[in-house]
């Protein structure tokens, strides 16, 4: 392992909480003696199918925990996954299926070797020790937390505020989630700003029980392409690392110069000192923000894809926005029919969104046009004659073929 101090280099980076930074480095220092690799904890829960790239500014956290040889645990939430964290939420959530939990859990496991090293990388489901807690253990769980400390909690005090409902359930999240540091004896555990009071929770509930309290570190929150709003999907301001990879690419060069280096110092893999050069290059102008954008929008393609697609999006973004052509790959669409189509139908269909509301989203938002011509009217319907060109968003092309 190297030095303590270039370990926290690298560990610091980007951190917003680190509680505490003394501790941590004790536990640093007593790994780097006895050879003995600090157990690294972040959790997940399962609530959706993908992941986009605000998510893993953890995971690049967990990244250069592996890279300095401490044992780095993903841990699927498939027992808190039942809950809902209420966390930031003004209402109770849905409760997911069994069906639906272990289908993201699976898409999970796939999805975050694209950052992490699968030969270094444990990989734990908090139901292998949640699901054996009888209800006298719960019991003695839920004594460990009063309701005024639950409502120190900012997001359930403005619902208790407002007068809007809690659930029991709901304040149980916190300790099962504290209670997986217990389970898993957690060195450190990771967590987005909005996840400290759960993170801490963990921390008196390790104390109590005899253990050694885990570090806290929280992430911030990644801005979305607005660069106003937290990156979400249901906000259409974020960068799936499913996506395709035109459109990875396409979508880190609409980030704003502002927002950009905010993304290479918690997304990209170059140093501290090669990012600094950047800016110098900037400052000094010898380097042109789109230069400087081009470089990330290439390593994050070629992280989600390959290094020859990343190459592929960069040249089809090229002939796109600065010649004003087609893209080379442009898709196409062959559909047999005698009726107009509906155009959100017709989107779904041809793969250009995931759903019919999907559709109409875009098309409330300005954001789709057939040859050129933008579609405002969400209940538009495709003549079936000749072939067209139907453009989603700023990226996504596709040439319907009527026969």
């Amino acid at each position: 392992m190297i030095a303590v101090e270039e370990q926290l280099e690298l560990i610091e980076r980007g951190v917003v909480d680190c509680i505490s930074r003394e501790e941590l480095k004790n536990k640093l220092a007593r790994s780097a003696k006895t050879g003995k690799p600090l157990k690294i904890k972040a959790g997940f829960d399962p609530t959706a199918p993908d992941l986009h790239v605000g998510h893993t500014v953890l995971l690049q956290k967990m990244k250069h925990f592996q890279d300095l040889g401490h044992e780095v645990y993903f841990l699927i939430g498939d027992f808190t996954g039942f809950i809902g964290d209420p966390t930031g939420k003004s209402e109770t959530r849905k409760p997911l299926t069994r069906e639906d939990i272990a289908k993201n859990a699976e898409t999970y496991k796939e999805q975050v070797f694209k950052i992490l090293d699968p030969e270094k990388t444990k990989i734990a489901f908090n139901s292998e020790w949640l699901g054996k807690i009888d209800s006298f253990d719960m019991i003695r769980l839920a004594s460990e937390l009063t309701v005024a400390r639950m409502l120190e909690r900012d997001d359930f005090k403005k619902r208790f505020e407002g007068g809007r409902p809690i659930s029991i359930h709901e304040f149980l999240y916190p300790l099962i989630q504290g209670y997986d540091s217990v389970a898993m004896e957690a060195d450190v555990e990771l967590g987005g700003t909005d996840q400290l009071f759960n993170l801490l929770v963990g921390r008196d509930l390790q104390r109590s029980r005899g253990q050694e309290p885990q570090i806290v570190l929280t992430m911030p929150l990644l801005e979305g392409l607005d660069g106003i709003n937290k990156m979400s999907k249901s906000l259409g301001n974020y960068i799936g690392i499913t996506d395709p990879a035109n459109d990875i690419y396409g979508k880190t060069m609409s980030v704003t110069d502002e927002l950009m280096f905010r993304y290479y110092e918690l997304l990209s893999d170059l140093t501290s000192y090669e990012i600094d050069k950047l800016k110098q290059g900037l400052e000094q102008g010898t380097l042109h923000p789109k230069e400087i954008k081009q470089k990330l929008a290439r390593e994050l393609t070629a992280r989600f894809h390959s290094e020859e697609e990343a190459v592929q999006a960069q040249q089809n973004f090229e002939n796109v926005f600065a010649k004003h052509d087609l893209p080379d790959d442009l898709p196409e669409f062959k559909l047999s029919s005698d009726e107009p189509v509906w155009l959100p139908k017709l989107m779904v269909d041809s793969g250009m969104v995931s759903s019919t509301s999907d559709g109409r989203r875009m098309i409330k938002q300005n954001a789709v046009s057939i040859d050129g011509e933008k579609v405002g009217d969400t209940n538009f319907a495709v003549e079936p004659a000749g072939d067209l060109i139907l453009k989603v968003g700023k990226r996504r092309f596709c040439k319907v073929v009527f026969d």
